[in-house]
Order: structure tokens, then C-alpha cells, then sequence
């Protein structure tokens, strides 16, 4: 999954903190989200720190430092 995070942009709430989520397989789309949104900032409209984060459902460990599950076998192979 992946989600655009930035601030400001809502007429409601200046500098409030918004996303928007995307699926996993639409990288390109949350690509040109955030692109446009920065095009926006360039432009003078009230947006700021644009940023994008992902986090694959499909890891092999737990989000952050964690021991591998048993059984996973990588090396780093030298040439």
C-alpha cells in the first residue's frame, strides 16, 4: 500500500494534515498524486511537505527491527 501525506490545501483547517491512500499495485498513480501536489506548491497554493510512504503487505518481517521468521535462508553472495 501506499499513501501521500501533506499539509495545508483544505480551506477548512489551515496547515491541517491530510493523505490519501493507494493500492499496492498503483505506484505510478501515487506517484503523479504527490507530483501534482508539489506542481500546486510551486504554484503558490497552500501546500507543504509533500511525502510518500509505502509499506508492503507482503514483507517478509514485522515493520521495523526484527529477526527474520525461521526457516529464511538469504546470503549475501560475493563475487
Amino acid at each position: 500500500m501506499f499513501v501521500v501525506y501533506w499539509l495545508g490545501g483544505n480551506p477548512d483547517a489551515e496547515g491541517a494534515a491530510r493523505y490519501r491512500k493507494f493500492d499496492a499495485t498503483a505506484l505510478a498513480d501515487a506517484l503523479r498524486f504527490a507530483e501534482d501536489l508539489r506542481k500546486r506548491q510551486a504554484e503558490g497554493e497552500d501546500v507543504g511537505f509533500v511525502t510518500l510512504c509505502s509499506e508492503n503487505p507482503h514483507s517478509v518481517g514485522k515493520p521495523g527491527v526484527a529477526d527474520p521468521p525461521a526457516g529464511y535462508d538469504w546470503k549475501k553472495r560475493r563475487r
